[in-house]
């Protein structure tokens, strides 16, 4: 075994990962990363690039397809699978070597290629080497939840891991789990021409997201030939290979071809042994306080691996914070409410902050201000007017949060992120000058129906009669 003694260890090799290692080690760090997998986590190999990817490919399906309605048609769109699937794997080769391990190394990491285990509260070791350094930090990511349901283990399934690698092209896609990996995949399937049926237990897919937007989402999806079944659980599984039969509580057998189980995710903790390291955890995740350490101070834990938010940017944020933290032992902490997030389903969904209903939870007075893409001549002038745009503001005029749901409501709820970071109000959002016409003018427009009450009240028509009057 070969003792290293370096500044900083981080265990895995993910988004956060190396955000860190890369960050940490130009500014100087003796920096060792443990990656037993793939460079680049989830997200590059199986979650954000590939699901992307492949959205953008059914994206070009459906346009393809023509639009009626402005004078434009088309014969039947021909989808090679194989070719979708080629092109996924192309976009993350085409990424891959910006995570690899040699660009990593050029920055001075040391990077071995093992799964990093704790054996001692400041050792860890893995691939011949122990390592002993002055500062941990775990950022070994999540991976796909699949619940214990009865007769799952009986036939084969997919799950976010082996979607995008698998080139069979499914007769009918029954996806489990109506959140944003489910509902991602299932319109991306239905607009490659497959039939696809989603099921999810709870009332209502997205349950995280405004639930007034889910209901103008849902037509969309319905339309593109999803058959929702929302409110009935999955009670046991059977059949076999291309010819899968899911029993639903309530609506009976669902047969599909292919499965795929998209019901959250979970923390990669099982390789660790934490315990030898003193390390405190909980099934959602390592215990962390604001600044993101554990309760062995000198380790910190990052992104999905600390039970917070699961997203890639989330990942990259606490990297920021933890190099502030070890390297210029700064007390940074992170602050979660502006954090956004966005489903990447055609229209997109995309919120930041609270929600009418958190902000009323939680005794602050707020209300909605909104304006729907119906009234914006972008919209219009593309037929995309099923969107809306709702903004939660409370008494002082301090922006709270946002949802959007609009063809590009994740580059339209940037300036949302930034007003909440900021702490702005709303008049700030009213006031600026837009580019018409464009969608992010709903934003404006939404901001502005804040001054309406008052603006066109009776009272502000005495003023100014008044004050025309003087010479």
């Amino acid at each position: 075994m070969t003792v290293l003694t370096p500044d900083l260890c981080i265990i895995g090799g993910g988004s956060g990962g190396l955000s860190l290692a890369a960050g940490a080690a130009q500014m100087g760090a003796d920096t060792v990363l443990f990656e037993g997998g793939k460079m680049g986590g989830d997200c590059l190999n199986y979650g954000c690039v590939p699901s992307k990817a492949m959205l953008a490919a059914a994206k070009a399906a459906h346009a393809a397809q023509g639009k009626a309605e402005m004078g434009i048609s088309t014969k039947d769109v021909e989808v090679d699978f194989k070719a979708v699937k080629t092109h996924v794997a192309n976009v993350i080769a085409g990424i891959a070597p910006h995570d690899s391990v040699e660009r990593f190394q050029g920055f001075g990491v040391n990077v071995i290629e093992d799964y990093g285990t704790f054996t001692g509260r400041h050792e860890i070791s893995g691939g011949g080497y122990v390592v002993r350094p002055k500062f941990t930090v775990i950022a070994t990511g999540s991976s796909a939840f699949v619940p214990p349901i009865p007769g799952i283990d009986s036939v084969p399934y997919l799950t976010n891991e082996t979607i995008f690698t698998d080139m069979t092209q499914p007769d009918h896609l029954v996806v489990i789990g109506g959140g944003p990996i489910g509902v991602e995949m299932a319109q991306a399937h239905a607009r490659l021409g497959i039939p696809v049926t989603l099921i999810e237990g709870a009332p209502t897919i997205m349950p995280r997201d405004h639930q007034g937007l889910v209901s103008i989402l849902k037509p969309r999806l319905e339309s593109d030939g999803i058959r929702l079944i929302e409110g009935h659980g999955v009670t046991s599984i059977g059949g076999k290979k291309g010819a899968i039969e899911i029993e639903v509580d309530g609506i009976g057998t669902v047969k599909g071809s292919h499965l795929l189980v998209a019901t959250g995710r979970k923390p990669n903790l099982d390789r660790l042994d934490l315990d030898k390291a003193g390390i405190a955890y909980q099934r959602q995740g390592i215990t962390t306080d604001l600044r993101l350490r554990t309760n062995n101070k000198r380790i910190f834990a990052i992104g999905d691996a600390a039970g917070r938010m699961q997203f890639t940017h989330v990942a990259g944020y606490h990297a920021g914070i933890v190099i502030r933290n070890i390297l210029f032992r700064l007390p940074a902490k992170i602050d979660d409410s502006a954090v956004p997030w966005c489903t990447y389903t055609d229209p997109e969904l995309a919120h930041v902050g609270m929600t009418l209903k958190a902000a009323t939870d939680q005794g602050i007075t707020a209300k909605e201000v909104e304006f729907a893409l119906d009234g914006n001549d972008r919209a219009r002038a593309e037929l995309r007017t099923e969107g809306k745009v709702i903004g939660v503001v409370d008494g002082k005029g301090r922006i709270l949060g946002a949802s959007i749901l609009a063809p590009q409501a994740g580059e339209m709820i940037q300036p949302w992120v930034l007003a909440i970071s900021k702490k702005m109000k709303i008049g700030a959002m009213a006031s600026y000058i837009a580019p018409y016409p464009t969608y992010g003018e709903a934003s404006k427009r939404a901001a502005g129906s804040y001054f309406t009450p008052s603006l066109f009240s009776e009272r502000t028509a005495k003023i100014v009669r008044f004050l025309l009057r003087l010479p």
